[in-house]
């Protein structure tokens, strides 16, 4: 159900999406949903693992950019970014939570932040804005 080897990776996407959500339901709805938009995603359950293997190179493809939610057992989603951006400064997040009064734990961390409930649509357009201009760099290199 939630393989990373079943979307496909295309010049259009050369990079893997990395989603993080501690509930494996919301995770396999919106892996579901990205990968029906083309995209190749590497979906983890837990964020300190995700974090661990972003740093040791586990994943199966370059990371290109991460959705997260926000609470989560072990590192809040505000947590695992700040720990990200000592080794990835520049790679595009989204972070989804329900939680409003979260927002301000993320200034300074070029996250974008994004309320719940959340259309598909919504997610899938603000991901090309975040991801856009790295996308158009890579194809006219």
């Amino acid at each position: 159900m939630m393989t990373e080897h079943e979307a496909v990776m295309t010049p259009a996407n050369p990079s893997a999406i990395l989603l993080i959500d501690d509930n494996a339901i919301q995770a396999a709805t919106r892996q579901t949903i990205l990968r029906r938009a083309g995209y190749y995603v590497i979906a983890v359950l837990n964020p300190v693992r995700a974090l661990e293997q972003l740093r040791s190179g586990e994943f199966p493809a370059t990371v290109g950019a991460i959705i997260t939610d926000h609470l989560m057992p072990g590192m809040s989603g505000s947590e695992f970014v700040r720990e990200l951006r000592k080794t990835s400064p520049d790679v595009p997040v989204m972070v989804i939570s329900g939680l409003e009064e979260a927002e301000p734990e993320y200034e300074g961390l070029n996250a974008r932040f994004l309320l719940k409930p959340l259309s598909p649509e919504l997610m899938l357009s603000n991901l090309r804005e975040i991801i856009g201009p790295m996308s158009e760099e890579r194809g006219a290199a």
